[in-house]
């Protein structure tokens, strides 16, 4: 006899996970699993993270909302409306600006026909906002796409990138 399901709106993945994350903190931290459990259900959804899905995670975790939705608000990694398969972010902080970042932006821009924070129309990709600093300076200019670091780009390993993605 299986147990019933902890949750009506999350997948038995998704809690998996979270209960891997919460397993990780004291009995009673469970709320240190926020990032984990939004990282689990965004992955699942497309790539961004809706009200109801914010407080499912809320109710698993028995903390209040809020808390979740403050993670979701302040960090850039996760998103609050649909968004393009392929996540790219480019670092734009000093470093990076100054080996050419900007100009890596504005290829990607052409190439994909978009701006920052746009999705292509085939919904393929999605160029986040500014990035202040994705924590790579010595390989800068970089870019990350689905959470995979870029380093050392120019136009042309940009393309290469680009077009290997399916």
């Amino acid at each position: 006899m299986s147990a019933a399901p902890k949750s009506d709106v999350l997948s038995a993945h998704a809690c998996y996970e979270i209960d891997r994350w919460i397993a990780k903190f004291p009995q009673g931290k469970q709320r240190s699993a926020v990032i984990a459990a939004l990282h689990a259900v965004q992955h699942e959804n497309h790539g961004y993270v809706t009200p109801e899905l914010m407080d499912a995670v809320a109710a698993y975790l028995d903390i209040p909302a809020i808390q979740v939705y403050e993670v979701a608000a302040f960090y850039s990694m996760f998103e609050t409306k649909p968004v393009g398969k392929h996540s790219i972010s480019v670092c734009t902080n000093i470093s990076c600006m100054l080996r050419g970042a900007d100009e890596i932006v504005a290829h990607i821009e052409r190439k994909l026909g978009i701006k920052t924070g746009e999705s292509t129309a085939d919904g393929k990709f999605y160029l986040k906002q500014e990035e202040e600093c994705l924590a790579a300076c010595c390989g800068a200019p970089m870019m990350m796409v689905d959470h995979r670091y870029f380093e050392n780009l120019t136009a042309e390993k940009v393309d290469e990138v680009l077009d290997r993605i399916e």
